[in-house]
């Protein structure tokens, strides 16, 4: 009997519309880091956040994150603030800066920065600095927004910068406005998992034509406008490529119905899960959050369930579905033991029970019914 296709986490989708797009860039000869491809997807990016922003295509989620920090002048000896639960690719860029990442835990419904230990911390780094953080980096973990009213308003209230980093909510909303647009900047990635995919990419969401000029400068090595090859400032070699726009421009075509299956399978978890006492959905708080459900996220309760997200892990794993633990809290990470860290021990609490399941277009009922079986199966053996 031939084995059964493996269930994978988040496996890309393609339209059908990107090779129009790619064939296009071949048959013009744009394959550079700029072109045709660039400046539509760029636009269609700009349609989706509203709200008058400017939109700059990079090479990944993280080259954003970095040039937006390069932007706000971040430096050696500057501190800014991070939620800890994330990927590290959030506090990655704030040590190519050479400044010190501060972490900040999260609270227990959206899973994001709590903004009561953000405000601790904000002032704790003034009274033992004397200055305050220079940036504050908020992450939309697994596509679910943070509380952007709570955190813009202390933000506000210390004249600190946000950098909103919406990697894995592209199409989320907050309060019925795109995730990604409350910061000075936003960030998006079109990594080969998330919702839509350039194969590799990610984008820079700006205030205005005039920062996007100015990413734009910073991302293509910073060559000042001459006929010779002039540099006053460091730049880096950023921009995404006209072939890999042309995937996402393809992707954006399909855009709402993938936001439209990622969320049927959330309410599919959690109808499935309704009467497993112990394993719980992670879903929207209240009514001002609406999460894509990039990566749909259940808590196991050992003590309720009798076993722990590695038993059923390895027990999915045999029965060939792909799951993963949540994001490793980044002030657990030996590669930033030294520092600061603000912590109330939630998202080591989620990161013990917490398992991201299988998400995403070619995620079928079938198949999620399968991945519940599987934990179910796991439960007061």
């Amino acid at each position: 009997m031939a084995e059964r296709e493996r269930i994978l986490l988040c496996l890309a989708h393609m339209s059908g519309q990107e090779m129009k797009y790619i064939q296009e860039a071949f048959d013009s000869n744009w394959v550079a880091p700029l072109g045709p491809n660039v400046n539509a997807f760029e636009k269609d990016l700009e349609r989706l956040c509203g709200e008058g922003k400017h939109v700059v295509a990079l090479s990944s989620g993280t080259a954003a994150i970095h040039l937006a920090l390069v932007y706000l002048g971040i430096k050696a000896g500057d501190e800014v603030i991070c939620q800890s639960m994330t990927f590290s690719a959030s506090a990655n860029p704030i040590v190519y800066q050479g400044a010190t990442p501060v972490f900040v835990d999260s609270e227990t419904s959206a899973w994001n920065m709590d903004p009561n230990l953000l405000e601790d911390a904000i002032k704790d780094r003034i009274a033992k600095t004397g200055k305050k953080p220079r940036a504050i980096i908020a992450v939309c973990l697994y596509g679910m927004p943070s509380m952007m009213d709570e955190i813009m308003e202390i933000a506000h209230r210390y004249e600190i910068p946000v950098v909103e980093d919406s990697a894995e909510a592209f199409g989320s909303r907050y309060r019925n406005r795109d995730c990604s647009t409350f910061g000075a900047f936003g960030i998006m990635s079109f990594n080969g998992n998330k919702v839509i995919t350039t194969s590799g990419g990610g984008a820079l969401v700006c205030p205005d034509e005039e920062t996007k000029r100015k990413i734009m400068f910073y991302a293509t090595q910073a060559r000042e406008p001459m006929p010779y090859y002039l540099h006053k400032e460091i730049g880096y070699n950023y921009r995404m490529s006209n072939i890999c726009a042309g995937i996402g421009r393809g992707q954006m075509t399909i855009l709402n119905e993938h936001l439209a299956h990622h969320k049927h399978l959330c309410d599919k978890y959690v109808e499935l899960f309704a009467d497993i006492d112990g394993i719980t959905v992670h879903t929207n708080p209240d009514e001002r959050f609406d999460s894509n459900y990039w990566l749909n996220t259940v808590l196991i309760d050992p003590e309720k369930t009798g076993t722990d997200y590695e038993t059923v892990r390895l027990h999915l794993e045999e029965m060939n579905i792909e799951s993963r633990p949540l994001w490793k809290p980044m002030h657990t990470q030996p590669v930033f033991s030294g520092a600061p860290a603000y912590v109330n021990g939630v998202s080591e609490s989620l990161f013990a029970k917490g398992l991201c399941l299988p998400s995403g277009p070619w995620v079928s009922d079938a198949d999620a019914e399968l991945v519940a079986k599987g934990i179910i199966e796991c439960c007061k053996k």
